[in-house]
Protein backbone atom coordinates (compact mmCIF):
# COMPACT_ATOMS: atom_id res chain seq x y z
CA UNK A 1 0.00 0.00 0.00
CA UNK A 2 3.24 2.77 1.12
CA UNK A 3 4.82 2.12 -2.70
CA UNK A 4 1.04 2.47 -4.23
CA UNK A 5 0.48 5.59 -2.48
CA UNK A 6 3.97 6.63 -2.73
CA UNK A 7 3.16 6.36 -7.11
CA UNK A 8 0.01 8.31 -6.92
CA UNK A 9 1.91 11.26 -4.62
CA UNK A 10 4.93 11.44 -6.75
CA UNK A 11 7.01 10.75 -3.92
CA UNK A 12 9.05 7.38 -2.85
CA UNK A 13 8.25 5.17 -0.41
CA UNK A 14 11.49 5.71 1.06
CA UNK A 15 10.06 9.84 1.67
CA UNK A 16 6.58 8.75 2.85
CA UNK A 17 8.12 6.21 5.15
CA UNK A 18 10.43 8.85 6.39
CA UNK A 19 7.95 10.98 6.82
CA UNK A 20 5.68 9.05 8.88
CA UNK A 21 8.53 8.37 11.31
CA UNK A 22 9.10 12.42 12.14
CA UNK A 23 12.34 12.08 10.20
CA UNK A 24 10.97 14.34 7.70
CA UNK A 25 10.15 18.03 7.46
CA UNK A 26 6.22 19.59 8.06
CA UNK A 27 4.63 18.03 4.71
CA UNK A 28 3.63 20.32 1.64
CA UNK A 29 0.77 21.75 1.18
CA UNK A 30 0.44 19.62 -1.88
CA UNK A 31 1.67 16.29 -0.62
CA UNK A 32 -1.23 16.81 1.86
CA UNK A 33 -3.60 17.54 -0.39
CA UNK A 34 -2.85 14.11 -2.32
CA UNK A 35 -3.21 12.23 1.16
CA UNK A 36 -6.67 13.51 1.53
CA UNK A 37 -7.58 12.43 -2.40
CA UNK A 38 -5.93 9.69 -2.18
CA UNK A 39 -7.58 7.85 0.82
CA UNK A 40 -10.99 9.95 -0.22
CA UNK A 41 -10.82 12.14 3.03
CA UNK A 42 -13.21 15.19 3.25
CA UNK A 43 -14.57 18.02 6.11
CA UNK A 44 -13.88 18.16 9.43
CA UNK A 45 -11.37 15.11 8.95
CA UNK A 46 -9.30 16.70 5.98
CA UNK A 47 -8.96 20.13 8.48
CA UNK A 48 -7.95 17.67 11.44
CA UNK A 49 -5.51 16.01 8.61
CA UNK A 50 -4.12 19.48 7.46
CA UNK A 51 -4.13 21.03 11.42
CA UNK A 52 -1.92 17.71 12.29
CA UNK A 53 0.45 17.99 9.57
CA UNK A 54 1.22 22.10 10.69
CA UNK A 55 2.41 20.59 13.96
CA UNK A 56 4.24 18.27 12.88
CA UNK A 57 7.53 20.03 12.12
CA UNK A 58 10.43 18.67 13.88
CA UNK A 59 12.27 21.81 13.34
CA UNK A 60 10.35 24.15 14.97
CA UNK A 61 11.26 28.34 15.24
CA UNK A 62 10.21 29.90 17.90
CA UNK A 63 9.93 33.85 17.66
CA UNK A 64 10.09 35.57 21.07
CA UNK A 65 10.57 39.12 19.66
CA UNK A 66 8.20 41.63 21.87
CA UNK A 67 7.73 39.01 24.55
CA UNK A 68 8.77 39.07 27.95
CA UNK A 69 12.60 38.03 28.76
CA UNK A 70 12.23 34.79 30.28
CA UNK A 71 9.89 33.74 27.37
CA UNK A 72 13.23 33.75 25.32
CA UNK A 73 15.05 31.96 28.38
CA UNK A 74 12.07 29.06 28.53
CA UNK A 75 12.29 29.04 24.33
CA UNK A 76 16.10 28.17 24.38
CA UNK A 77 16.47 26.50 27.71
CA UNK A 78 13.42 23.78 26.30
CA UNK A 79 15.19 23.97 22.88
CA UNK A 80 18.76 22.58 24.81
CA UNK A 81 16.80 20.31 27.19
CA UNK A 82 13.40 19.01 25.49
CA UNK A 83 15.38 15.36 24.82
CA UNK A 84 15.64 14.97 28.37
CA UNK A 85 12.77 15.79 29.57
CA UNK A 86 10.19 12.43 30.62
CA UNK A 87 6.73 11.93 29.13
CA UNK A 88 5.20 13.12 32.26
CA UNK A 89 6.69 16.28 32.13
CA UNK A 90 6.07 16.99 28.94
CA UNK A 91 2.50 16.19 29.61
CA UNK A 92 2.59 18.78 32.42
CA UNK A 93 3.98 21.23 29.81
CA UNK A 94 1.57 20.63 27.56
CA UNK A 95 -1.05 20.89 30.44
CA UNK A 96 0.14 24.29 31.44
CA UNK A 97 0.00 25.49 27.18
CA UNK A 98 -3.48 24.38 27.62
CA UNK A 99 -4.91 26.26 30.40
CA UNK A 100 -3.30 29.35 29.12
CA UNK A 101 -5.16 28.52 25.51
CA UNK A 102 -8.29 28.13 27.25
CA UNK A 103 -7.51 31.52 29.45
CA UNK A 104 -7.02 33.19 26.31
CA UNK A 105 -10.15 31.45 24.60
CA UNK A 106 -12.35 33.10 27.56
CA UNK A 107 -10.69 36.44 27.06
CA UNK A 108 -11.62 36.75 23.68
CA UNK A 109 -15.17 34.83 24.34
CA UNK A 110 -15.52 37.73 26.90
CA UNK A 111 -14.94 39.87 24.97
CA UNK A 112 -17.47 39.36 21.53
CA UNK A 113 -20.33 38.75 24.49
CA UNK A 114 -19.88 42.15 25.90
CA UNK A 115 -20.17 43.54 22.63
CA UNK A 116 -23.87 45.63 22.17
CA UNK A 117 -26.13 43.19 19.90
CA UNK A 118 -27.50 44.93 16.86
CA UNK A 119 -30.92 45.65 16.58
CA UNK A 120 -31.51 44.81 19.93
CA UNK A 121 -34.24 47.24 22.32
Amino acid sequence: MLKDMAAHLGVSSAYLSALERGERGKPTWTLIQGVLQYFHIIWDEADELTRLADLSDPRVKIDTANTDPKATLFANRLAREIGDLTPEELEALLAVLDRAQERERGAIGDKHSSLPLVGRD
